[in-house]
C-alpha cells in the first residue's frame, strides 16, 4: 500500500501514522470486538527486498498498534461441553439451548426441558438425527420422555470430556473436539480448568499441552503442527443411509495424584469447571455423571473393558 502526503501537510520529515484503528472479529468469533490503542513509534522494521534479491530493506519508520479483545455483553456461548465416564454408560450431552435458541415459540421442541441422556456413540450424531437414539435410550433406562423433546444445543463446536480411568496413583481423561460448522477451524486452541485436580497434570498425548503460565489448575491445549486443523462437518461416505459427520480431534490426558492425594475424581474433581475454546467460554452441563460408589480398585476390570469398548465408538 502506498501513502502520499496531501496539502497542506507536505513536510517530508514529519510522519503521522494512521489513527483510530479498528478490527472486526471474524471466524470463529464474529461477535468479538477489539479496542485498539494509539500507534506507538518503534524501531524501523525490515522486510524482503521487492526486487527478489536475498536482501532486506529497512523501513523509514514503524509504529506498533496493540488491540485487546473485548466481548459484547449478554452473548450466547459458541461452544458447549458434554460429560461421560467409565463408571456410567450414559453420556450427559450439551445442555438444551446451550448456545441459544430461537426466540420465536415453537411446538417442535422445548427450550426448558433438560437434555436427554445418550449412549456415548450418539454424541457423534448431529442433533437433528439423534432423536431415535435418545428416546430408545430413555426407554432402556426407564426415564421419562418429555413431549415435545428438548431443543438442541445449537453450538458450532462441542467438546466431550470423558473420564477414562481412575486408579491409586493417577487418572486419565479423554477430550474430543467436534466441529459441527461448515468452516474448518485452523490453529485452534483450548483451555481446561480443573480446580482441584489441575496441579496433577502430567502429559497430553495427541495435542500440545502445558499448564497455563501463572496458574496450576488450567491446561492449555493446541493442535500439533500440521495437524491443528479441526475440519468442518461433512457428508458420510454413504449420505443416503448415514447422517453427516463432524470434524473431530481427540487426545488422552494423563494426571498423577502425587501432588493431589485427596481429590475425588469420580465425584467431581475429574471434571472441568471451565472450558475455553478459541477464546470463547463453553457452556458446561448442569450435572455430572453419577458414580455407583464402588471402590476404585474393585472397579479396575470394569474400567478397562468399558474404556476399551467406548474408545472405538468415539473414534468412528
Amino acid at each position: 500500500m502506498q501513502v502520499y502526503k496531501m496539502p497542506p501537510d507536505l513536510n517530508k520529515s514529519e510522519l503521522i501514522p494512521p489513527q483510530k484503528w479498528k478490527i472486526i472479529g471474524g471466524t470463529p468469533n464474529p461477535d468479538n470486538q477489539y479496542q485498539c490503542g494509539p500507534p506507538v513509534r518503534v524501531s524501523p522494521s525490515t522486510f524482503p527486498d521487492s526486487s527478489g534479491l536475498p536482501t532486506e530493506s529497512r523501513s523509514i519508520a514503524s509504529w506498533q498498534v496493540v488491540c485487546n479483545i473485548t466481548r459484547p455483553k449478554q452473548t450466547s456461548p459458541r461452544c458447549c461441553v458434554s460429560f461421560s465416564a467409565f463408571f456410567n454408560d450414559s453420556a450427559i450431552p450439551c445442555s438444551t439451548c446451550a448456545c441459544g435458541c430461537n426466540n420465536i415459540p415453537s411446538q417442535t421442541c422445548s427450550a426448558i426441558e433438560p437434555a436427554l441422556l445418550l449412549p456415548p456413540y450418539a454424541l457423534l450424531i448431529p442433533f437433528e438425527n439423534r432423536s431415535v437414539e435418545a428416546v430408545e435410550w430413555a426407554e432402556i433406562k426407564r426415564l421419562s420422555v418429555p413431549n415435545p423433546l428438548p431443543c438442541g444445543d445449537n453450538c458450532g463446536v462441542s467438546i466431550n470430556w470423558h473420564l477414562l480411568s481412575d486408579y491409586k496413583g493417577g487418572w486419565t481423561a479423554r477430550i474430543t473436539l467436534l466441529n459441527w460448522g461448515e468452516t474448518d477451524l485452523a490453529d485452534w486452541f483450548a483451555a481446561v480448568q480443573l480446580d482441584n485436580a489441575g496441579p496433577g497434570f502430567e502429559q497430553v498425548y495427541s495435542f500440545n499441552g502445558t499448564t497455563l503460565a501463572g496458574s496450576n489448575n488450567t491446561i492449555f491445549l493446541q493442535g500439533i503442527n500440521d495437524f491443528n486443523n479441526l475440519a468442518a462437518e461433512k457428508d458420510d461416505a454413504n449420505p443416503r443411509k448415514h447422517p453427516r459427520v463432524p470434524g473431530y480431534q481427540q487426545s488422552v490426558i494423563l494426571f498423577t495424584k502425587k501432588t493431589t492425594p485427596n481429590i475425588n475424581v469420580a465425584r467431581g474433581d475429574g471434571f472441568p469447571t471451565k472450558v475455553i475454546f478459541n477464546g470463547d467460554e463453553c457452556a458446561l452441563p448442569a450435572v455430572l455423571p453419577s458414580s455407583s460408589g464402588s471402590k476404585i480398585m474393585t472397579a479396575t476390570t470394569v474400567l478397562v473393558s468399558l474404556a476399551t469398548a467406548l474408545a472405538p465408538l468415539l473414534m468412528q
